[in-house]
């Protein structure tokens, strides 16, 4: 069984960190090259290379690693109580 709060957790920090790694990525390649207009059309009301846009970038992209975690975690945990009974009550009983 998975913690949700757990998994939400690390998937909104990965979610952030790759954030931060993309547009770092941006600053230190050619504009042929660049992801922002991937960024811009992902994430609403994001801007490239301003403050504003950054922190919300940021908050976005924790967001949706969270929401990620929120959404898959009861179904995985749904579904290894459907398909494993027996190894949950084994951990249950222990």
């Amino acid at each position: 069984m998975l913690n949700i709060k757990l998994v939400s957790w690390a998937l909104g920090l990965w979610g952030a960190v790759t954030f931060v790694v993309c547009v770092l990525y941006g600053l230190v390649t050619p504009q042929t090259l660049h992801m922002h207009a991937f960024l811009e059309q992902v994430l609403p009301a994001f801007k490239w290379l301003t403050w504003w846009g950054f922190l919300l970038g940021l908050a976005e992209s924790f967001l949706y690693g969270v929401y990620a975690g929120i959404v898959f975690v009861p179904i995985y945990n749904w579904l290894a109580r459907c398909f494993r009974p027996d190894e949950i009550e084994a951990r249950i009983g222990d």
